[in-house]
């Protein structure tokens, strides 16, 4: 931790001095460092700069993701809509995240029925009545980055592709409530998994949720079937993704190996997922993409 005088400006880039800024702050750190919970950097603590910028950037997330939800039907190719995606994001001065990031081809992930996530959008994906689809859009904006999913249902769906996604959604209010300074991200890991378990469901083990904000994908990693008093201190000023994936099967699940992106369900049962980008506060939390 950097050493700094108690009337040295703060470290955050708030102009106050420390004693009256982040001092006890760190002291609260180093309690638990003591007990040995794992706990943020400075690193990962966004200044109060940074969260307006990525502010300013999951603004343009969310009007993303709203165009998609106007014009999102059946008929629809998931080839179009990473157009729109690239459309509306250059539209408001952003560039999307997924884009060549790590190779990845397109926009935005498009994840049909049994695809977990990454799923590549396609000219021969047309999206017809009773199927489920999870849009991921990541935008950078300004050097900010923010990051959210819908799940979009085709017209008519069945009743079991339907509680899956009510479910999945109910999912991330179930997690959002265990969201409080200096909690765990295990307790709203455990949370989530016992309220997925208590429904019928299994979660995503291997892929979670991640820090976001200057990079795409930061510390902390965030399980979703995680131990109560486990994880990382969840400390004010902390910007990470809540999205389980929730499978109406099991939990195991196995990635394409022509494009090593798509992640399926072993089972090829369905599989669903929301996601929320926050903010933690001195109070709860903030929701800052959706």
């Amino acid at each position: 931790m950097l050493k700094i005088g108690r009337n040295d400006a703060c470290w955050c880039g708030s102009g106050i001095k420390y004693k009256n800024c982040h001092e006890s702050f760190d002291n609260k750190i180093n309690d638990f460092r003591r007990a040995r919970a794992i706990v943020p950097t400075h690193d990962i603590i966004k200044t109060p700069a940074q969260v307006e910028g990525i502010r300013e950037s999951a603004r343009v997330n969310i009007a993303v993701l709203d165009y998609v939800a106007e014009h999102i039907k059946a008929g629809v190719t998931t080839e179009e809509i990473d157009h729109w995606v690239y459309e509306q994001t250059t539209k408001y001065h952003g560039i999307p995240a997924p884009l060549n990031y790590d190779g990845f081809p397109k926009s935005v992930c498009t994840s049909v029925n049994h695809e977990v996530c990454h799923g590549i959008p396609s000219p021969d994906v047309v999206l017809k009545e009773g199927d489920i689809i999870n849009v991921d859009c990541s935008t950078i904006l300004n050097g900010y980055f923010s990051d959210s999913s819908r799940m979009f249902c085709i017209g008519e769906v069945s009743e079991e592709k339907k509680r899956l996604v009510d479910i999945t959604e109910q999912s991330l209010q179930i997690g959002l409530a265990e969201v409080k300074p200096w909690g765990f991200l295990g307790d709203m890991g455990q949370a989530i998994n016992d309220f997925a378990k208590k429904n019928g469901y299994s979660v995503v083990r291997e892929i979670g949720g991640h820090g976001i904000g200057l990079e795409f994908h930061e510390e902390p990693w965030v399980s979703f079937v995680s131990r109560r008093g486990t994880e990382m201190v969840m400390a004010p000023g902390m910007v990470f993704t809540i999205e389980p994936m929730i499978n109406m099967g099991t939990a195991r699940i196995y990635t394409d190996k022509k494009n090593g992106w798509t992640v399926y369900t072993a089972d090829g049962k369905p599989s669903a997922q929301w996601e929320i980008q926050i903010l933690v506060t001195d109070t709860g939390y903030e929701i800052l993409s959706y």
